[in-house]
């Protein structure tokens, strides 16, 4: 698999995915760039709760659970001394429909143990903690 980054100026890349699809990143304004786009470790985040967001979604479905709405928000913090890793991520899971509460707690559970490839990295150097909410504002 082949993934290309491209420096386009100042601090921006843009980048193009092993399939095919492109995007781009910048750095904030002190950090040089102009503070027009995520991050690289703003897209790692991003790519945690999609990957997550993608396995509950699937479980769900499998189990044929009612889902009418997913959206998984993370909260960080990084170490001060570089390389400033993630050192702790928490993540809150939206939930909308009629689940089976057991249900969700096992999909949520199977996808940050055994699933979310993104996770098993992350936590590496993270403390990785979540929570839900079903059909709350």
């Amino acid at each position: 698999m082949l993934f290309t980054a491209t420096w386009t100026g100042d601090m921006r890349f843009e980048y193009k995915s092993a399939t095919g699809h492109a995007l781009v990143t910048d750095a904030p304004e002190p950090a040089g760039g102009g503070n027009t786009a995520p991050t690289p470790m703003e897209l790692l985040i991003l790519g945690l709760i999609g990957c997550t967001g993608v396995d509950v979604t699937s479980i769900l479905k499998k189990m044929k659970e009612p889902l009418e709405a997913l959206e998984v928000t993370a909260e960080t913090e990084r170490a001060e001394e570089h390389p400033k890793v993630f050192t702790k991520i928490h993540l809150t899971y939206h939930v909308k429909g009629d689940l089976n509460l057991k249900k969700l707690e096992r999909a949520i559970n199977l996808s940050e143990s055994k699933y979310c490839s993104a996770s098993a990295m992350l936590g590496k150097t993270a403390e990785i903690t979540s929570e839900y909410f079903v059909n709350s504002e």
